[in-house]
């Protein structure tokens, strides 16, 4: 049995409006992505010039054999740095802790402290299941007004319109990293994560798990100012 594809117009005008839907499809598609590179164009930094804040935000990207991933050591080596020279008094690190035998937070916290940063001075967030949970939780359960965001440059972007958007003051630090599989997937996933990050500005939803706010930010702060 033969299957047909579907046909093209046969008349001019016909390939016309189709060329034109085409382009108007490409264009919508386009325009969560053109957003984000407009409303972060004033907010991405390194770490040599990230403006001082309280708190540095570092969100999780995968932990291989329970340790951080190659990218994720990436993003902590950068708020070493921030602390080190005393651009930020507290790292946040949010990540995926869904599972018994799967902890982002606590790894990166080891990570941290292996290179010299307090564990006083590291706040955990076990519930930040992506990007948007990350940034409304940093807000409505941390308490968190102002911070230095760090991730990936693929993914910086979308990170400090969504804290934004969450009505956190944020400029972000892009790691830079070779241009490997893993960072051509990343830029990839950045093109459909737009779309998503455009609906969660607009509907706001809720964060997979919310709960009840926490303390360990201000304790942290408090500690420094000892």
């Amino acid at each position: 049995m033969r299957i047909r594809g579907p046909r093209l117009p046969r008349t001019r005008a016909g390939r016309r409006r189709l060329v034109r839907l085409t382009m108007s499809g490409c264009v919508l598609a386009l325009l969560p992505v053109t957003w984000l590179f407009v409303s972060t164009a004033d907010r991405l930094r390194s770490t040599a010039d990230a403006p001082r804040a309280d708190v540095a935000v570092v969100f999780g990207a995968g932990l291989w054999n329970g340790e951080p991933s190659p990218y994720l050591a990436h993003r902590l080596d950068a708020a070493v740095r921030l602390y080190r020279t005393g651009r930020v008094k507290v790292v946040l690190v949010t990540g995926d802790n869904s599972r018994q035998d799967y902890d982002e937070p606590d790894a990166m916290r080891a990570y941290l402290a292996g290179r010299g940063v307090p564990a006083s001075r590291v706040v955990t967030d076990y519930a930040g299941f992506d990007t948007w949970d990350s940034c409304v939780r940093a807000k409505k359960i941390f308490g968190v007004d102002r911070a230095v965001l760090v991730s990936q440059g693929f993914h910086i972007r979308r990170a400090v319109a969504l804290c934004e958007a969450a009505g956190i003051d944020s400029y972000g630090v892009g790691v830079a990293d070779k241009h490997d599989l893993t960072w051509y997937y990343g830029g990839t996933r950045e093109v459909f994560a737009a779309v998503k990050a455009a609906l969660d500005v607009v509907f706001d939803p809720d964060p997979r798990f919310l709960g009840r706010k926490e303390s360990g930010v201000t304790r942290a702060l408090a500690a420094d100012g000892r």
